[in-house]
């Protein structure tokens, strides 16, 4: 799961896939930028998280690394700006394969990282929503 900074939508995609998902799928998060690292997710999205059941206080931001291309089977971006940032850092076309959008309709995830408490309830519920689809299409 990857965005921007690591503190929002993919750290919440994360704990929400991998509390869904058997233990023979690892799931990480990361941003494509290094802003945030090592930092908590945003506290707004703790909270949400919260709300729901998810606990997002064990992740911490990271940024994306060139590795994480063999460390991965899918890689998902949040949103079309750090697709193209994952599509620049591609160096075969096996990697290439790997970089996916989040969104199974190849919508943007609206980053609420900006916005009111009412943008991290949205987001939550979209990105819950194409978690459970993912973790029924993932696990086996």
């Amino acid at each position: 799961m990857v965005c921007l900074g690591n503190i929002c939508r993919s750290p919440l995609a994360h704990a929400i896939l991998e509390k869904n998902t058997s233990d023979i799928i690892f799931v990480d998060s990361a941003g494509t930028s290094n802003y945030h690292i090592d930092s908590l997710p945003d506290s707004r999205m703790i909270e949400k998280g919260k709300e729901y059941g998810y606990d997002l206080t064990k992740l911490r931001a990271r940024q994306f690394q060139e590795e994480d291309f063999k460390k991965f089977d899918l890689i998902l971006a949040m949103d079309n700006d750090n697709y193209k940032h994952l599509i620049k850092m591609v160096k075969n076309p096996d990697d290439l394969q790997k970089v996916k959008l989040f969104l199974s309709n190849d919508q943007d995830v609206p980053d609420p990282y900006f916005g009111k408490a009412d943008g991290f309830e949205a987001v939550y519920k979209i990105i819950n929503e194409e978690c459970q689809r993912l973790a029924n299409k993932l696990d086996v």
